[in-house]
């Protein structure tokens, strides 16, 4: 693996998280969106990410200026890739914008480019065909908060090359992640085929009526003695990618369960700005969540 020139295409709460843990293990990183806008909103969370690293990791002011420093911006992808060993793909989780995103990525990249896929649902055979090189395309899925959540799930499709895949293991754990090899596809990988049913399984009782979302996060808190219910991790994984899938379920299926979701998520949330925690308030309002507060589980 002699991966140095990373891009990272897409910059959202995710995106932009994969960018700077790459720039902060001594990566040169080029961030890609479509607008200047879109870079200037990653930029912020980039540097609202420094001061997560000094407190979690113990990273000195050096050390987060330095990363930042390895960082590039562009919303010109032949330039964005021009010089890229390895692109890694956070674009939303919507299919026609993910096949339209490889045609023009196949074109604009070196042939020497290694494709990775970040999306948390679809399969990377998907878009095989799409990037114009199945061969040099696989799987690379991060958690949210990626820094201390440190997985990296590595997936290809049945025409991956199997250097490559190997490759992008070593990559992933260049990048400080635990690099977990998938040796078969599926959908939402190991990590997802266990949280999207439970996070689902939350937001139907919502849906229903059943009860509020702050009630169901304390039953599973105190039940499990876990740290966080389904609701306080939809605000860490962003209400856009919960709409989306909601929204993306309910059109594959017909389900008015699903479509109510998907209302309630546009109506109520995105809408209103309430993205979750980036934006200060989702089903929580933050930097101080009532989940965190020791009287929540009285």
């Amino acid at each position: 693996m002699n991966y140095k020139n990373i891009t990272v295409a897409g910059s959202g709460v995710l995106g932009s998280q994969i960018a700077f843990q790459t720039a902060f293990h001594g990566f040169n990183v080029s961030v890609y969106d479509i607008n200047d806008e879109a870079l200037e909103k990653a930029k912020d969370r980039v540097m609202n990410l420094k001061p997560r690293y000094q407190e979690d990791l113990g990273a000195s002011q050096e050390d987060v200026d330095a990363a930042y420093n390895r960082m590039s911006f562009n919303s010109n992808l032949e330039q964005a890739v021009e010089d890229a060993d390895l692109v890694i793909e956070a674009v939303p989780e919507v299919v026609k914008i993910k096949t339209e995103f490889y045609e023009k990525l196949g074109k604009a990249a070196p042939e020497k480019t290694i494709f990775a896929t970040n999306s948390s649902t679809l399969l990377p055979s998907q878009f095989a065909e799409a990037t114009g090189r199945p061969e040099k395309f696989l799987a690379l899925h991060f958690a949210n908060e990626i820094w201390t959540n440190n997985t990296a799930e590595v997936m290809g499709h049945p025409g991956t090359d199997k250097n490559v895949f190997e490759d992008l293991l070593k990559f992933a754990k260049a990048i400080g992640m635990v690099a977990l090899p998938l040796y078969k596809e599926q959908p939402g990988y190991i990590l997802n085929s266990l949280l999207v049913p439970f996070l689902e399984a939350g937001q139907m009782l919502l849906v229903k009526d059943v009860s509020d979302a702050h009630t169901i996060d304390k039953t599973w808190m105190i039940a499990t003695g876990a740290p966080k219910g389904p609701f306080a991790i939809l605000d860490i994984v962003g209400i856009t990618t919960a709409y989306n899938i909601s929204n993306a379920k309910a059109e594959a299926t017909g389900s008015p369960e699903f479509s109510k979701l998907a209302s309630m998520l546009k109506t109520e949330f995105i809408d209103k700005g309430k993205l979750g925690r980036e934006t200060g308030e989702g089903f929580y309002k933050y930097p101080n969540p009532a989940y965190e507060d020791p009287d929540f589980l009285k």
